[in-house]
């Protein structure tokens, strides 16, 4: 699938019902909610998550980053969450994604690959066809305590390039973009869609002249 002109827009650690309409006021096509992590920033209780993802209205998404790696504890989590689609940040076996695709026809799938090298090229190539989406980040899974996102790290944009001419599914690009680098990601990769969460936040919270400058810089 060809990148769009303008990527869509996700806006990854959405703490409260406010935060949700400042990012979709900004422009936002898409939130993250980010459940028990291992690690990283933005974590929030299920029944917050379901709360926001409840009053989101379409075409709008709600990303449900989940660490759980089984087809059962994930689909028991979505029951409870209700999000439009599940953003798997730790690697899932594909049997368990087949599982996972079965129970939940009508969710969207989004793998996360995390970029530490030229294997990620063939680890994204298997999982295409299994999911709806992946996603490129910079986390480490191999640390003793994983990092499976929110590191606030740019990883080699120009394997994130090969892999989104080697799948044949949309591709979100994630892990250090900002106002001063967007552009510069968006000629580098072509992504379907962008990711990101730390550099429009100040203490924690979501900035609303940062949310924008994003913005204005990936329209200029």
């Amino acid at each position: 699938m060809n990148a769009p002109p303008v990527p869509q827009v996700k806006i990854c650690c959405i703490s409260s019902a406010e935060e949700a309409r400042q990012a979709v006021a900004a422009g936002a096509h898409a939130l993250g909610l980010v459940s028990a992590m291992p690690s990283g920033p933005g974590v929030i209780d299920e029944a917050l998550i379901a709360e926001i993802a409840a009053a989101v209205l379409p075409p709008v998404q709600t990303f449900l980053l989940t660490a759980r790696q089984r087809a059962a504890a994930i689909v028991e989590q979505h029951r409870r969450c209700r999000t439009t689609t599940l953003q798997l940040v730790d690697h899932v076996p594909h049997d368990e994604l087949r599982r996972l695709r079965e129970a939940l026809p009508e969710v969207r799938l989004v793998q996360v690959v995390h970029v530490v090298g030229g294997a990620s090229i063939d680890e994204a190539m298997a999982v295409a066809p299994l999911v709806d989406a992946i996603l490129l980040d910079s986390g480490n899974p191999a640390l003793a305590v994983k990092e499976l996102g929110g590191t606030g790290r740019a990883h080699d944009w120009r394997i994130s390039r090969r892999i989104r001419e080697a799948v044949g599914v949309p591709l979100y690009l994630a892990g250090g973009l900002n106002a001063g680098n967007v552009r510069e990601a968006v000629d580098a990769v072509r992504p379907y869609g962008l990711d990101l969460c730390s550099s429009v936040r100040s203490d924690g919270r979501l900035d609303p002249a940062k949310l924008q400058g994003f913005f204005d810089a990936l329209a200029a």
